[in-house]
């Protein structure tokens, strides 16, 4: 599976990331079945959505007798990891290490995803420090 990218996924993008994380290779109705209502979906929404996805490298995609099924093409710990960096960088100008203990009863996750969770969000990188902050002296 690929690294996410530098941008995040959309909320709605990463709605249809949880199915496909969940219930492996879905198709596109499949994928709507457990998002349309609670998303307030068309069909054609969903579908454009897994396009959109796959275009952007997102997910996978495979024909199947017809009908195209899609896969998960990014981590799931990377990729969440880059969305909670981005959320706590954005909303509350958060650039060091993020609490993973917040996610513990979490269904997506396990256990080593949690723990491989915490280790990507706590590495010390350059790229965590804010853009005015001093560099960090060596030892």
């Amino acid at each position: 599976m690929a690294k996410i990218g530098a941008d995040p996924p959309t909320k709605s993008e990463l709605a249809i990331l949880k199915v496909l994380w969940r219930q492996g290779r879905s198709s596109a109705r499949e994928v709507h079945d457990v998002l349309g209502e609670r998303q307030d979906w068309a069909i054609s929404t969903t579908r454009t959505l897994v396009e959109r996805m796959h275009a952007k490298g997102l997910l996978h995609r495979e024909d199947y007798h017809g009908v195209a099924v899609y896969r998960a093409a990014v981590e799931k710990v990377a990729t969440i990891g880059a969305v909670l960096k981005d959320f706590a960088a954005s909303v509350f100008d958060v650039h060091g290490d993020l609490p993973v203990s917040a996610f513990a009863s979490s269904d997506l996750l396990t256990k080593d995803e949690l723990d491989q969770l915490s280790a990507l969000l706590n590495a010390t990188a350059p790229r965590d420090a804010p853009p005015d902050a001093p560099p960090e002296p060596e030892s």
